[in-house]
């Protein structure tokens, strides 16, 4: 109504002229109301618009920063000046990953398809920026490795997958190659020898002081696997040659490596530090002795799923040693052989054991007394079927000088453990990062009793405020909860601030505990125990500390063991 119409009103002098006067009022009232909402509304879009707008080059750097190259990619599409930004500062570009197929996506992994574009994007948008880059075999071509040894000097780590591969590229004109090279990690085809492409390469690896060769986990029958496993793909003398300051050998999974492999090894590398030999079946460790004796530096041995017998392990005078870390996982070796070498092994700071028959409460008894776990940071005790839970409940409510420092344990694979077990132990367990209990596969282990998940969680919640990862195995079926369970929830995600992952078997308690955390927007940390498995090695701080990123090495060292990532 105008203003025409109300004086009109006024001058009539009607009986109920005030009412509808005031009726006037209040709808004027409302009408500006709503004109300035809106004009509110629209003034606000206008200032966030113009604000981001107006955001600097430096913190939009900032944030560009924590972004995948994949996300850059996206980026570059959105404006003109973002795609100017993003193409010009070539330190957002240090970390290239191409394949893919391999990675759990989080890395925003890049699929290359024109191979001339992407030679001149590595000079222009990468250059001497790049650090680390890793080349699916399509990529591995001469004048990719030329521009990458002309344009990125301080490359440091790079990673050749051939795994997929069922022809090489030629590379008789490579006469160019990355020359800083750091750290070198080469995945292995069954069927193609590398000699002709490592000949090529051989003069330039002098500087390299971490290795990583990544064999076939793919197990064929016994006989076929003992046919193809006598032909060497790789050199590994070679290459021991062409790099004097190796510091980190990683073999994983490579069917043809013997002692007689890690007696070459152990003449020319002298300041080995590091040695894992995980899933490399010939391995029996009559070599060892001469490999403690060169190699002095020596502080951390992998022997997971290997073949190493008694009289070897116990001709080896490990007293003089500096073993700090070992891995004697799903192998043969008797209680009397553990005995004699525990006795005598300096103090560990890392110790598995799983599947290993022979570690006893006698075994953990002598170490305990020994004082060798004094200060230990990592432990796994998962699947010892001859090692009692009262001996586990021992060393965790008895032993401070063990649990003051322990920063991650495994202990799975017990049907009698139940949720009171772990109420009583993880009161001391206060600056541990890594959690792994329960009992997997329990659907050929019928169990006598329920799991009440709650309190084990308040636990954690109340003495691990330092809590990283957190993997509860047992069934959906095995674990119970109450109504209040999203109470104990919120409080393990409350006090566990740098909690990263939490993985929980497929069920409602899953499903739950995951919109808990998703309506916190830490929507990255509830996973599945069919998709994820938590894994002591990242506490290998001698093998993993020499790579670039933990979590994406942890990923590439183990490329083929799905069962272990």
């Amino acid at each position: 109504m105008d203003t025409t119409q109300t004086l009109s009103i006024i001058a009539q002098g009607t009986s109920d002229d005030h009412q509808q006067i005031e009726n006037i009022i209040q709808q004027s009232k409302i009408d500006q109301t709503r004109e300035l909402t809106t004009e509110h509304i629209q003034r606000q879009h206008s200032i966030r618009l113009v604000s981001l707008r107006l955001l600097p080059d430096s913190i939009l750097l900032v944030i560009f920063s924590y972004l995948t190259p994949l996300d850059l990619i996206h980026c570059t599409r959105v404006c003109h000046r973002w795609h100017l930004l993003i193409s010009r500062h070539q330190q957002l570009w240090r970390r290239l990953f191409l394949r893919p197929d391999c990675t759990n996506g989080y890395i925003g992994a890049v699929h290359v398809r024109q191979i001339e574009p992407f030679i001149s994007i590595l000079g222009t948008r990468c250059g001497p920026a790049l650090l680390y880059i890793d080349l699916p075999v399509e990529l591995i071509t001469v004048d990719v490795l030329r521009e990458l040894a002309i344009r990125c000097p301080n490359l440091e780590y790079l990673t050749l997958d051939f795994s997929s591969a069922m022809q090489l590229h030629d590379f008789c004109d490579l006469y160019e190659f990355p020359c800083n090279l750091k750290r070198l990690c080469i995945c292995l085809s069954e069927v193609i020898f590398l000699e002709a492409f490592m000949r090529r390469i051989y003069g330039y690896l002098s500087s390299l002081q971490t290795l990583h060769i990544i064999g076939t986990m793919e197990k064929p029958t016994i006989s076929s696997q003992d046919e193809i496993s006598n032909y060497e793909t790789i050199n590994l003398s070679k290459i021991k040659a062409s790099a004097p300051n190796l510091r980190v050998i990683n073999l994983y999974g490579i069917g043809f490596i013997d002692d007689s492999h890690i007696e070459a090894i152990a003449s020319g590398c002298i300041h080995l530090q590091c040695l894992a030999l995980n899933y490399c079946i010939r391995i029996c460790g009559s070599s060892f002795k001469n490999l403690m004796l060169r190699c002095k530096k020596l502080q951390s041995l992998l022997l997971q799923n290997t073949a190493i017998q008694d009289g070897p392990m116990l001709a080896v005078n490990w007293s003089s040693t500096q073993l700090t870390e070992l891995d004697i996982a799903s192998t043969e070796l008797s209680e009397k052989a553990l005995l004699a070498l525990f006795a005598v092994v300096p103090n560990l700071t890392y110790l598995a054991v799983p599947y290993c028959d022979g570690f006893t409460d006698k075994v953990l008894k002598l170490l305990v007394d020994r004082g060798k776990l004094n200060g230990c940071r990592a432990l796994d005790f998962s699947n010892t079927v001859n090692l009692s839970w009262e001996a586990m409940y021992r060393l965790l409510t008895t032993s401070p000088n063990i649990t003051h420092r322990l920063e991650a344990l495994s202990y799975t694979g017990n049907g009698a453990i139940t949720e009171q077990f772990w109420i009583d132990t993880i009161r001391f367990l206060h600056k541990i990062k890594i959690l792994i209990v329960g009992t997997a596969y329990s659907w050929f282990r019928e169990m006598s009793r329920r799991i009440h998940v709650d309190q084990i969680l308040d636990s954690c919640a109340m003495h691990c405020p330092d809590l990283r990862r957190l993997e509860i195995q047992w069934d959906s079926e095995t674990l119970r909860y109450s109504d209040n369970s999203s109470k104990f929830i919120d409080h393990l995600r409350i006090k566990c601030t740098k909690l990263l992952s939490f993985v929980l078997p497929d069920g409602p308690y899953y499903e739950g505990t995951k919109s808990n955390f998703e309506r916190a927007e830490r929507s990255t940390v509830v996973r599945t125990t069919n998709m994820y498995k938590t894994n002591l090695k990242y506490e290998i701080r001698l093998l993993y500390d020499c790579t670039i990123t933990d979590t994406y090495m942890a990923r590439v060292c183990m490329l083929r063991m799905k069962s272990d990532i």
